[in-house]
């Protein structure tokens, strides 16, 4: 008998110190079984004393990952082709993330599962298992900004003849019972510290710009800008059919407004990062951070499945009519293209949700005459290397970006100061990781 590795499958021909991150990566992932006694072929080796494999793992697993995992590793001795196996069973954790007690909450000591292999987590998925296991959500928390208005919320609010004053503010969570504001209050103020950019590019790639913008302010002033914008350069192409000319939008409007409520509503704002709307000649793509929720798959989201992560955001966007009852906005954008033969993509890259709109109109050049490049900013750039990487030190921005010293650490010190990375560590040891 042969078996296969596989997301959920692991083989150990011996007990090895690895055992204990596979266990991390399991726990930290959706859980997993590995057999120790099998080759990373498939074959089965077999162990000479399976009850002393399971005694040593099980005092590994014990003494070296924090928090208590026990509860979630179950031991037993198998026999394939009369030869025995230890199987260990690993459950998806409810304490999230594990680590290795010697190197604490770092990329060296979590683990996940990808694919068929363990890797190191990044700082970004770290603390958002971090997040999603603590039963205060970033909503509820206070917000460090007190002095905060609300003009454009009132006015959101006013045109729909709905109150909105300190009991509805209550109520619906922008404050607490202390009467201090939380953090849905800094998201819908004025002083809302997220923005919004986004870039149009001549062509297909992001070589040459056409035009740059951000979008500040409350939630809803940048729902309303950008919604404007994108309807202002949303180009209608005519046909002639006898007795009628049919009209048609480059983007059906419905789809641009539901994905744009999506990146809003949907969006991790745990951390301080922009959302990006990027315009090509043949589509959109609209990207904010967070991953999928647990337990949900693209395929369950376009059956109209909804995990909200932000609930009580989205609750507001719902009582004043911005969105739809949930779960039906992936649905919408999905049907505005039914008479087109390009379709909407999702897109679930690292910590990244992505729609990507087609461009109902677009056909593809006889040739590209291309009068100028511009180079890519060296901000997106950085940034692309921390996505990648989970961090960026100044060497790897010299070297990536091809210049000297001084000006790859005046890149990274603007950064710091601009509040999109912060410098951790001293000397050789110098990182920057998303703030």
């Amino acid at each position: 008998m042969v078996f296969a590795e596989s997301e959920t499958v692991e083989f150990k021909e011996i007990v090895t110190d690895d055992i204990k991150k596979e266990v991390i990566a399991f726990a930290n992932t959706s859980g997993g079984v590995i057999y120790v006694g099998i080759a990373d072929d498939g074959h089965i080796v077999g162990l000479e004393d399976a009850n002393d494999a399971m005694l040593r793992v099980s005092n590994m697993v014990r003494d070296c990952i924090s928090p208590d995992i026990t509860s979630f590793v179950h031991y037993t001795v198998k026999e394939f082709e009369e030869k025995q196996v230890l199987s260990i069973s690993v459950a998806k954790g409810s304490r999230r993330p594990y680590c290795l007690i010697k190197k604490g909450l770092s990329p060296d000591g979590v683990f996940v599962r990808q694919g068929t292999s363990c890797a190191h987590a990044s700082m970004f998925a770290i603390r958002s298992m971090i997040i999603d296991s603590d039963i205060i959500k970033f909503e509820d928390l206070v917000s460090q900004n007190q002095d905060l208005t609300f003009d454009e919320a009132k006015h959101e609010f006013q045109i729909r003849n709905l109150e909105f004053g300190l009991s509805q503010m209550k109520t619906l969570g922008l404050v607490n019972n202390d009467n201090l504001y939380t953090n849905l209050g800094l998201l819908l103020s004025d002083q809302c510290p997220y923005s919004i950019k986004l870039a149009s590019f001549q062509g297909t790639g992001d070589e040459i710009f056409r035009d740059r913008r951000e979008f500040t302010g409350s939630l809803f002033k940048q729902q309303n800008e950008v919604y404007e914008y994108l309807k202002s350069n949303n180009k209608i192409k005519g046909i002639i059919k006898r007795p009628r000319r049919i009209d048609t939008y480059d983007y059906p409007m419905d789809a641009l407004e539901e994905a744009l409520l999506n990146s809003i509503v949907h969006k991790e704002y745990s951390f301080m990062a922009s959302s990006f709307i990027r315009i090509y000649d043949d589509r959109i793509e609209f990207v904010s951070l967070g991953s999928l929720m647990d337990g949900v798959t693209l395929n369950n989201i376009t059956d109209g499945i909804s995990v909200c992560r932000n609930v009580k955001l989205a609750n507001i966007f719902f009582r004043l009519e911005l969105i739809e009852a949930y779960g039906t906005g992936m649905k919408k954008i999905m049907g505005c293209y039914n008479n087109f033969s390009q379709k909407p993509k999702l897109e679930v890259p690292e910590n990244l949700f992505k729609i990507i709109l087609p461009n109902c109109n677009y056909e593809e050049p006889l040739h590209k005459d291309i009068t100028y490049i511009l180079p890519k900013d060296p901000e997106i750039i950085v940034m692309e290397q921390v996505r990648k990487y989970g961090y960026v030190t100044r060497k790897l921005v010299q070297e990536e970006l091809h210049m000297p010293q001084t000006s790859a650490g005046r890149i990274l010190n603007k950064m710091v100061q601009n509040k999109t990375l912060v410098q951790t560590g001293q000397g050789k040891n110098t990182k920057y990781i998303l703030l």
